[in-house]
């Protein structure tokens, strides 16, 4: 074939991915004569632009999903749209325009960009979850939930942020501001939707032990999140009569401290309080105080903590003792039931408030063999009791169980397993998002709309007048009020991973044959911020679908891998007090005749600037670079073969401007290496290989060590820059051969042409070109993943160290097996040696074959 021995990316990625598209090379079924293997990266939200977190995370998805192709798996690498959310609804309102107009339109750039990346995705299983062919389906399952009793509704203390107007899960509150805006989150009593996450929480905690190629962080992350514990719950009547009918059920993992209780505090969003609050106009204002500030279980420890006197009383359930009622800005009403015994004297947030509030702090428990002292901070360590009556010298295990037998007789405890995990919120007030498929009775309670009338779709009309109520309306003879609030977009990821075994299924929500051929995912790729929001809920979800009969597999996500951040330099200058963040292409560097630095400008215009140093890409610090212009510049598969080799895919990812510049110089070099193996005219038949000299051996030797190393690094470790860098290294010797004669040219091809298909997962396009180019019978693309010859692993020559009176003073090569006679003279002339032996006498030569040789003189 005619090629050009110039390197063109542009022409060469076009016909690559003009022929992928034709061929649709990447569309696969279920074929059961292969082995299948999923592998899929989080779907992106549709944001109008892809940025370099997007091109790392699905470039090493492709690496692994090209690698498994070539080992002759059924590969299914999928692509679609988290399309509902906040952005759009923002932009469409900013914009006066619909939010699925601005979505389609994003989703159509982001396409376009993510096919010039050249992956290896098969399109026709595409689905945004905006379209009601998806969210009818989640909609069904939704009220299949609700009549197995997993679905309730209630009014419920929230997180509500007052920008977005909407309700946010725990998960989605970060240091008591929004994770989407920074506004100042607020707790609101309105009616919401849950799913009984904690009716799995068990299996949930059960199930991280089988997922044994998770990372050790993400697991833990979730164990934390669900927090199993064991204690006992414990009753507390309240005294005065008005409110006796309220009992405190107060949840403890330290029934050993119940005797040093000396205040009960409960949450500003408990029952008691909010009946206090009807009654006492300065509870009311403490109430609706706490209410702009969230609290979360992690900031206990350093919050300004904040109470007031209720005035009641409880009594002790063993003691009978009377114990003051606070209210507490420190306690949660969503963690065990919005109450807690205070026991100052053992635990650091009650000894605190105590303080505040000249509160009675009482030690119940000592320290073996130590001075201990509540003077000056709580006890929080477990020993041995003391000031407790008849449980005093009890251990903490003793006291736990002749406690808890005590409570039981009294009918006023008993031991239970708690967890920090709650329901999942799933209700969100806002329009772009799935409708909630639920009547509310104006007679009270909910019904499920029928699948006949599904999906519920969003009115157009109702966003573009900014309306949110439905009117009343007639149903099966019923007054009702379709419910307005959307899901919560978490709902729409975790189940898309099933959806795409059978996307174009308009018969059911998942077809259980496809599913379980290619359940659970084989490889998971996406960020380590998502091992909470959305890896939980999807194993939850996960489940729910097997509980429903549609699939068997227990888990969704075999293997996870979680990509590290991409970083850069960032530049700034102040104006007003305030830093003005520049954009690093903006940005000019001035040198000395020495080339040292010695300004940083803004281009075309005088302003000085500092570095902001290396941090995460952002719109914040302005400091994100536009995959597509360096496509543009350098083509595809440098973008790929930079990413790729910058770092390994867990750890972060320093941009570098040389060093994309550098990877695209390789790919020349690579290019220039195969042009000249192709163009002479030596055979390509095999060559007897007991006619190799030693430089052509070293070469099939290092083609085949390589290829040892680098099929290690793709399967096991997954360290792709390491690999690379190994065929780097291969590519240097083979221009080292010389002369080229017929058997190194033969030798120059088999590292060639193996060099070609190691790269091809990293940079597919080039590599076929290349293939071609050598005038390969089959494409690369059925070519298989390249084998180890052992034989080629042989070496004919070893390195014997040489000591002189055990010390080492030399190396030589020698043939394997040779004359061991001759293998001594070598050790002897050896010219480093031979000064050290030199007027000296050889007493013996300890020889061990291939390995050493240690020359004994006299001294």
């Amino acid at each position: 074939m005619v090629v050009d021995d110039k390197y063109d990316p542009h022409s060469v990625e076009r016909e690559a991915q003009l022929f992928w598209e034709n061929n649709q090379t990447f569309s696969v079924n279920e074929c059961s004569e292969k082995e299948k293997f999923y592998c899929l990266a989080m779907f992106p939200y549709p944001s109008g632009k892809l940025h370099m977190g997007h091109v790392r995370n699905y470039t090493i998805a492709d690496v692994i999903a090209r690698y498994q192709r070539m080992l002759g798996k059924n590969v299914l690498q999928p692509m679609g749209w988290d399309a509902f959310g906040l952005p759009a609804e923002n932009a469409a309102i900013e914009n006066n325009t619909e939010p699925s107009e601005w979505t389609k339109k994003n989703i159509q750039t982001m396409k376009s960009q993510l096919k010039s990346l050249g992956l290896a995705i098969d399109w026709s299983r595409e689905f945004a979850t905006c379209e009601p062919s998806y969210f009818k389906w989640e909609q069904w399952f939704f009220t299949r939930l609700f009549e197995k009793n997993l679905v309730y509704k209630k009014a419920s203390a929230v997180n509500w942020c007052p920008s977005c107007e909407t309700v946010l899960a725990n998960e989605q509150v970060i240091d008591t501001s929004c994770w989407r805006c920074d506004s100042v989150v607020e707790k609101k009593n309105i009616p919401q939707w849950f799913i009984k996450i904690t009716k799995y929480a068990d299996e949930l905690l059960s199930g991280l032990e089988d997922l044994e190629h998770w990372p050790d962080q993400v697991k833990t992350m979730q164990r934390n999140w669900i927090g199993k514990s064991r204690g006992i719950n414990i009753t507390f009547n309240v005294k005065d009569k008005e409110f006796n009918h309220h009992q405190l059920e107060v949840y403890t993992t330290r029934p050993d401290t119940l005797m040093g209780v000396t205040y009960l505090a409960l949450a500003p969003e408990h029952p008691l309080t909010s009946d206090l609050s009807k009654k006492n106009n300065d509870i009311a204002k403490f109430v609706k105080r706490c209410s702009r500030q969230k609290v979360s279980e992690e900031e206990f420890a350093t919050v300004s903590k904040i109470g007031i006197d209720t005035g009641l009383k409880a009594i002790h359930p063993l003691t009978n003792d009377l114990l003051p009622i606070w209210v507490g800005n420190y306690v949660l009403i969503d963690y065990g039931s919005g109450a807690v015994m205070a026991v100052p004297g053992h635990d650091q947030r009650d000894f605190e408030f105590a303080k505040k509030y000249n509160l009675k702090i009482k030690q119940v428990v000592s320290l073996d063999k130590k001075n201990t002292s509540i003077n000056e901070k709580a006890i929080i360590e477990k020993g041995n009791l003391i000031n407790s009556g008849k449980y005093n010298d009890l251990t903490f295990n003793e006291a736990f169980s002749a406690i808890a037998e005590d409570l039981k007789k009294l009918n006023q405890g008993e031991v239970t397993s708690n967890y920090r995990l709650r329901d999942w919120g799933v209700s969100r007030q806002r329009y772009w998002g799935a409708p909630i498929p639920m009547f509310n009775l104006l007679s009270g309670g909910e019904i499920p709309i029928p699948y006949d009338r599904l999906p519920v779709s969003l009115d157009k009309q109702k966003f573009n007048k900014g309306e949110r109520n439905n009117k009343t309306q007639e149903f099966n003879g019923r007054q009702v009020i379709q419910e307005t609030d959307t899901f919560d977009t978490f709902m729409e990821s975790s189940w898309y991973h099933a959806r795409f075994t059978c996307s174009n299924d308009t018969s059911q929500m998942i077809d259980p044959v496809k599913a379980n051929y290619w359940l659970p995912v084989d490889q998971y790729i996406g960020g380590i911020e998502h091992a909470i929001l959305h890896l939980l809920y999807a194993r939850f979800f996960h489940k729910l679908m097997r509980d429903e009969g549609l699939l068997n597999s227990d888990e969704p996500f075999k293997k996870l891998l979680c990509q590290g951040m991409v970083l850069s330099e960032s530049y700034f200058y102040e104006k007003n007090g305030k830093k003005i963040w520049v954009s690093p292409s903006e940005v000019e560097f001035h040198r000395n005749e020495n080339g040292k630095l010695t300004k940083i400008t803004q281009i075309n215009s005088d302003q000085e600037l500092s570095s902001g140093g290396v941090t995460k890409m952002s719109k914040s610090k302005n400091n994100g670079i536009d995959p597509q212009v360096i496509i543009d510049n350098y083509g595809a598969d440098t973008v790929r073969l930079f990413t790729m080799f910058a770092a390994p895919p867990e750890q972060t990812m320093e941009w570098s401007e040389q060093g994309v510049a550098g990877a695209f110089k390789f790919l020349k070099r690579l290019w220039k290496i195969t042009y000249d193996q192709a163009i002479v005219n030596f055979p390509k038949e095999e060559t007897d290989k007991a006619q190799l000299n030693q430089q052509q051996l070293d070469l099939r030797r290092k083609t085949h060590e390589t290829i040892a190393k680098v099929t290690d690094d793709y399967s096991r470790r997954n360290t792709f820059n390491t690999a690379i860098a190994a065929v780097m290294e291969l590519l240097n010797e083979v221009t080292k051969i010389r002369p080229l004669c017929a058997s190194s040219s033969i030798v120059r091809r088999e590292a060639i042409i193996n060099s070609i298909l190691m790269l091809y997962p990293v940079v597919p396009h080039i590599c076929i070109k290349l293939w071609e180019m050598l005038d390969n019978e089959v494409p690369i693309s059925e070519a298989s993943w390249p084998e180890v010859d052992e034989s080629a692993l042989q070496k004919s020559f070893v390195t014997i160290v040489i000591q002189v009176n055990g010390k080492v003073r030399g190396r030589i090569e020698v043939g394997i097996g040779e004359d061991d006679a001759a293998v001594k003279h070598k050790a002897i002339r050896q010219e480093n040696v031979s000064r050290f032996i030199e007027n000296r006498e050889i007493k013996k030569i300890i020889f061990v074959p291939n390995k050493l040789i240690n020359i004994v003189v006299s001294v």
